[in-house]
């Protein structure tokens, strides 16, 4: 208990620095792209001066482009570049031509996975969010001289036309100076007059140096069911989450692809991870089964560049809406109902972390 007429210590470990501009410590910074296909777009440099990094686009759904760790990349970028968003591209295949990787695309929310017509509506691969620009609601950063060390940015996201859908997204990303985690509140709510189908996927994508042949490994624990064309990757080999050196077979589109039913632990709550066994660091991923009943991984070992995967929370599957429907994967928001995802991001060089986020690998389903 503290002495009368004494501060309170605090636990964060900058509090002790001396008196200096708080962004010398870390925090957020708003800026414009100048240059290449993004010019023009929205950005938040997200400083947590713990070593993490990361880059928020703003104009794409407010997610995470950049992300790096210590210096080292975790994420992969694609040839397309952070394009501008583009609402002309939704159909069919399109969603492809602006998929940058980066560390956070979210897909959804009214379809995820393949197109597909589903009750006369056409519907392109991995829906619209991505395509979709912010409207932020605030961006705060931290003082730790007035004892505040949490920084955020909050933003809007809405999808609609008229006569329905109307579905409004309000996204919240925080972290807490002092720790390299990547806090994410993601809230819905159906403010049209009709009944909506809501999905809704995060797309989680790793490479190099993160992801690195006979050095990196994804980790989790659970029930597998691999996606037809990804049978015998899955149960013919014992290596499956290991990094492999470049496929040939994944030259172009090649990939493979499961389904994991996620064992979750205390409070329900699901980590999974990467961890590079060589360069000793990785990420872990921390969700509730009850907002994300599955996990997908994706792995595209592709010579040349194409060398990324990604672990994908979701609540639906990766075949399309309408096979989401058939199989009761698809979820509905009426008129004024809400639902709420959260989860964690965290980047980690501790000895503790790296084991215990390995050890999911040889738990017991």
């Amino acid at each position: 208990m503290a002495k009368k007429g004494t501060a309170k210590r605090s636990r964060n470990p900058l509090a002790a620095a001396p008196v200096m501009e708080p962004m010398q410590l870390g925090g957020i910074e708003t800026s414009v792209l100048d240059n290449g296909p993004g010019r023009g777009g929205r950005i938040a440099w997200v400083n947590t001066g713990a070593g993490l990094r990361y880059k928020v686009a703003i104009d794409r759904g407010l997610d995470i482009a950049d992300a790096e760790f210590l210096g080292q990349s975790l994420t992969w970028h694609s040839g397309t570049g952070l394009k501008r968003a583009s609402g002309a591209v939704s159909q069919g295949l399109d969603w492809l031509h602006g998929f940058y990787g980066g560390l956070l695309v979210s897909c959804g929310p009214l379809n995820t996975g393949a197109p597909c017509v589903d009750e006369g509506d056409s519907l392109g691969l991995h829906g619209t969010h991505s395509n979709s620009a912010a409207t932020i609601e605030s961006v705060i950063n931290p003082d730790p001289a007035a004892g505040r060390f949490e920084m955020s940015i909050t933003g809007i996201v809405r999808t609609a036309r008229v006569f329905d859908p109307n579905v409004e997204l309000r996204r919240t990303i925080r972290s807490t100076l002092g720790q390299p985690v990547i806090h994410v509140h993601d809230h819905f709510i159906n403010r049209g007059n009709t009944r909506v189908p809501h999905a809704w996927l995060l797309h989680i994508n790793f490479g190099y140096p993160l992801l690195e042949p006979g050095a990196s490994t994804y980790c989790y624990a659970g029930k597998l069911t691999p996606r037809k064309d990804s049978v015998g990757w899955f149960t013919r080999r014992k290596d499956f989450r290991a990094a492999p050196k470049p496929q040939e077979a994944h030259r172009g589109s090649g990939e493979v692809f499961t389904y994991v039913d996620p064992k979750a632990g205390s409070g329900g709550r699901v980590v999974c991870g990467v961890v590079n066994q060589a360069r000793k660091f990785g990420v872990m991923i921390e969700f509730s089964k009850r907002e994300f009943p599955r996990l997908g991984n994706w792995q595209h070992w592709g010579p040349e560049g194409a060398y990324v995967g990604a672990l994908e929370p979701m609540t639906g599957g990766v075949e399309g809406r309408d096979i989401d429907r058939a199989r009761g994967w698809l979820r509905n928001l009426d008129p004024g109902e809400t639902c709420d995802y959260r989860y964690a991001i965290t980047a980690t060089n501790k000895p503790a972390d790296l084991r215990r986020i390995l050890s999911l690998n040889t738990q017991r389903v």
